[in-house]
């Protein structure tokens, strides 16, 4: 898949062999002044999402905040859209997401969204994932992103 695309960078990462750069090609907007630098690549048919936590993404506790995981959760949904399917993630739009909380992400460390396709109809796409630091589970999500309208 090229990185054609009015709204996003998708292409090989330098640093990163194996991974794509994720980023909104406007850098004023939220993905990159609150979540940072995002790296993407498929894997058995799932699209592992990944974030650098830093300070500000800490909460009190020393632990990455909530709203930044869920964050990551619903970038990770339209790069899923964008890599494992056809689907134009520009200009879709996430009808619900479902979440559950399991264990604490370290800040010290990268934090994984891997998203898999349960399905995928013409207008909706299904998806389940979790969130991951190596073997520690931090979050589990289920959720619905309507595709961009068709010009």
């Amino acid at each position: 898949m090229d990185g054609a695309s009015p709204n996003f960078i998708y292409e090989p990462h330098p640093e990163h062999p194996g991974w794509h750069s994720w980023r909104l090609r406007d850098d004023t907007l939220f993905n990159a002044q609150v979540m940072g630098e995002m790296l993407v690549r498929t894997e058995n048919g799932k699209c592992r999402l990944r974030m650098f936590p830093a300070r500000k993404h800490q909460n009190l506790l020393g632990m990455i905040h909530g709203a930044v995981t869920l964050g990551l959760i619903d970038i990770s949904m339209f790069a899923a859209l964008r890599t494992l399917s056809s689907g134009d993630a520009g200009g879709s739009v996430t009808l619900e997401l479902s979440t559950q909380f399991i264990g604490a992400g370290q800040p010290d460390r990268p934090l994984d969204a891997v998203v898999e396709i349960l399905r995928e109809t013409r207008r909706l796409l299904f998806v389940r994932g979790e969130v991951v630091q190596g073997d520690n589970l931090v979050a589990g999500f289920t959720g619905i992103v309507r595709k961009a309208s068709e010009k």
